[in-house]
């Protein structure tokens, strides 16, 4: 799927009541079958990029199209019908503490399914692709901060999404996971699978053939890296 922004700005309410413009007239496209890596300082509006390209936020002005469709003028109840198909990982493991690793996985499918069983054995299989299938019964208040990304990119790859949006998915891997994630990227570009990665992590752009295009996002212009 091709994600793309056509003169897309966000504004931001500060507390004196004034507009803050956090994002200044975006166009890109993102075409399937490739990864982008969107770098920048904190604050820059990486995240919040992701966000409305996956129908999170809707843009002050302007607008994000997915093959050509303006999801972002869309009503939210076909909206969700798109984040469907989008697998996020967000900057925060947002994990549920009370259940399993497997359970935090399958839980979002449990709508699409017909069984437990389907689900459970799409869930298991994301888990080993990720290097933590033997902790799917374990809690996940009891996994380290890195098994918990880890669950939570697991999660985005059950769902079979078409565009996988990353926000500082390795912020705590050491570098044996960086490479297990970098592989799962590769693997999913290279299905057609549309991969755009923010983040600051020097060793992802250290790995050979992982990233296909490179932005800087600053002073809310994105602009292509050499």
């Amino acid at each position: 799927m091709k994600l793309a922004c056509n003169g897309l700005s966000f504004h931001r309410c500060r507390p004196d009541g004034q507009e803050q413009a956090v994002l200044d007239s975006i166009s890109v496209e993102f075409p399937p079958g490739c990864t982008a890596l969107i770098s920048g300082p904190n604050g820059a509006g990486k995240s919040t990029l992701l966000h409305l390209l996956a129908g999170l936020l809707r843009p002050s002005q302007g607008e994000i199209l997915a093959d050509a469709a303006p999801i972002s003028r869309w009503r939210r109840a076909h909206q969700d019908r798109f984040r469907r198909r989008v697998g996020f990982i967000f900057q925060h493991s947002h994990v549920l503490i009370g259940i399993s690793a497997i359970e935090n996985v399958f839980l979002p499918l449990i709508p699409r399914a017909t069984t437990l069983a389907e689900i459970r054995q799409v869930a298991q299989a994301a888990l080993d692709t990720l290097g933590i299938g033997h902790l799917g019964t374990v809690s996940a208040a009891s996994l380290s901060g890195g098994e918990r990304q880890r669950v939570c990119f697991a999660r985005a790859l059950a769902a079979d999404p078409v565009v996988i949006l990353a926000d500082e998915p390795t912020s705590f891997q050491d570098l044996e996971g960086v490479h297990r994630m970098a592989a799962v990227f590769k693997d999913w570009r290279n299905k057609g699978c549309t991969v755009i990665i923010s983040g600051h992590d020097p060793r992802l752009s250290d790995i050979p053939g992982l990233i296909d295009w490179r932005y800087r996002l600053e002073n809310g212009r994105l602009e292509v890296e050499g």
